[in-house]
């Protein structure tokens, strides 16, 4: 490391950039023409274990082995390749719940250089209209439940769940006819953003951001005797499950699919399959912590639960703990934009920095910049993140006008995230900058008041949000769902959250819901929380 880097934080004071502190990781030459399936497939063939389970459906628990998924991903490669004419650069839209055939639908489809296109089967036909518009599709897989949604257009549609592609799927017959050289910069997938500040943005990730992200989460992997099974309940439509489904396989991980997340059949499939990873959003954790949900489950197989989306209370945390002792619980930060994880916390002793999100993927820089400055700031001051490294995406398709706005000078990308690293190199999320409420000047960030807000005993979920105020501007408005029988009224969440905060941060507004609005992979959608609750406080 050089020599004006602090060993410490990694923070240089020449050029006021953050390095990471983990071991750089070599990756294939950028000019060698690989596949992230490729890649990943290659490294699964080294696998320590032999012939290990890919693949567990949770409802039947039919079992999919390695030499199989090989199998089938090769064949119905073969098989788009000589039934639909599809070519390297295609778009193929995919709209389905997570399944076990979605992993191998990948797979086949990267191997071809045919871009991914996935969205979310609880679309609306009006939001699937406008992401296929920003992705141009000539092919959409589905299921018989979404295919309806799909607008009427001149491209094929292949169910998932029909016979037609099962047989796609297991006719030997069927060559690669010529084998398709994928270059690394060619964009793998067309991810859309949650959409909760504007209009949905199609992110473009290349084959060399799925790479990368592969071969560094191959470099942190910890010495086991016997294969990770995992159970990740974000979908597989989402940028966290999307880049799992590849970098599972590259590390031969064992993975239990749910088609639809339920609490207590996710606690029920640990317990039958002897889950040892489990990867969540901040909801599900949160869910963990209530009650008695562990209750009648064996769940001793249960090394690790990952988490990320949104920051933490330290609270929390705690209640999690205590509740599943010996548990490790790691924290990740990452966007669609950087193609999953950029900070993520690895080991015992990293994940006992509550309220931290890790420490920085390697191969990877960071910056924490002044929003009204522009100055880049050292450890412990709050700033805007930047990172600039192998994971950051190529741009958004069709929005010049925003990846300039986001793709910044020197491959530099702003996060819109205000957060703070610590002398030791550790990063703490305060809020996304856009949703910091103005108090009479004071900045307040919501998710501080939220991890507060979930630690109360008789809430179940909760939500902060700003409320127009002629005197003071904005002030700090909670949207509250309480636990079932809860009597918990206005004043005692006031006084709950006075106790513990600063006076600017107070709670001023309290609204009793029945439900708090929030994106896949468990954000928040503030936006619409604005929108119903922007005149006369009513009730959702």
């Amino acid at each position: 490391m050089d020599k004006s880097v602090d060993p410490e934080s990694g923070f240089c004071s020449e050029t006021k950039t953050f390095h990471s502190l983990r071991p750089p990781v070599t990756l294939p030459p950028e000019t060698t023409p690989l596949s992230a399936a490729s890649y990943a497939l290659s490294l699964q063939l080294t696998s320590p274990w032999p012939n290990p389970t890919a693949l567990i459906n949770s409802a039947t628990g039919r079992r999919l082995s390695y030499s199989e998924f090989a199998k089938q991903t090769k064949t119905l490669a073969a098989s788009l390749q000589n039934l639909t004419g599809l070519s390297k650069g295609d778009t193929a839209f995919i709209l389905s719940p997570n399944s076990t055939q979605i992993p191998i639908l990948y797979c086949s489809l990267l191997s071809l250089g045919i871009i991914i296109s996935p969205a979310n089967p609880a679309s609306t036909e009006a939001e699937i209209s406008r992401q296929i518009k920003l992705s141009k599709p000539l092919i959409a897989f589905a299921v018989s439940s979404t295919c309806h949604k799909l607008p009427t257009m001149r491209y094929r549609t292949i169910l998932i769940d029909s016979p037609e592609f099962e047989s796609m799927l297991s006719s030997s017959s069927r060559e690669l006819c010529p084998p398709v050289e994928v270059s690394q910069s060619d964009i793998a997938a067309i991810m859309y953003s949650s959409g909760t500040t504007g209009q949905v943005k199609g992110v473009m990730l290349t084959h060399r951001n799925l790479i990368a992200i592969v071969g560094i989460f191959l470099a942190q992997r910890l010495e086991r005797e016997s294969p990770e099974v995992l159970l990740y309940t974000v979908p597989y439509f989402h940028v966290f499950g999307f880049f799992y489904s590849v970098k599972s396989v590259a590390l031969s991980e064992t993975v239990v699919v749910m088609e639809r997340f339920d609490l207590r059949k996710m606690l029920r499939a640990v317990e039958e399959f002897r889950v040892t990873d489990v990867a969540v959003a901040p909801p599900v954790l949160v869910a963990m912590t209530k009650g008695d949900v562990r209750d009648g489950y064996d769940l001793r197989s249960l090394d690790k639960v990952g988490c990320g989306g949104a920051p933490l209370g330290k609270d929390v945390i705690r209640t999690f703990t205590t509740k599943f002792p010996g548990v490790l619980l790691c924290q990740g930060y990452g966007l669609t934009e950087t193609t999953g994880s950029a900070f993520r916390a690895v080991g015992p002793e990293e994940s006992l920095r509550w309220g931290s999100v890790g420490r920085l993927n390697a191969n990877c820089e960071a910056k924490l910049v002044d929003p009204d400055t522009g100055v880049a700031l050292p450890p412990g001051n709050q700033g805007e993140l930047w990172i600039r490294g192998p994971l950051v995406m190529k741009g958004y398709i069709g929005n010049p006008k925003e990846t300039s706005e986001t793709l910044v000078g020197d491959g530099w990308l702003r996060t819109g995230d205000l957060c703070y690293i610590d002398e030791e190199g550790f990063l703490y999320v305060v809020d996304r900058l856009k949703e910091l409420i103005k108090y009479k000047g004071y900045q307040v960030p919501p998710a501080e008041l939220e991890q507060l807000l979930l630690s109360h005993l008789e809430i179940d979920d909760a939500a902060v949000i700003p409320y127009p105020d002629e005197e003071a501007g904005e002030v700090p408005m909670a949207c509250v769902v309480r636990r079932p029988q809860s009597s918990l009224d206005e004043a005692q969440v006031v006084e709950f959250v006075a106790k513990q905060v600063a006076p600017y941060k107070r709670i001023r507004r309290v609204a009793f819901t029945s439900f708090i609005p929030k994106s896949p992979a468990g954000k928040i959608l503030r936006k619409e929380l604005r929108n119903i609750f922007s005149g006369p406080l009513s009730r959702l």
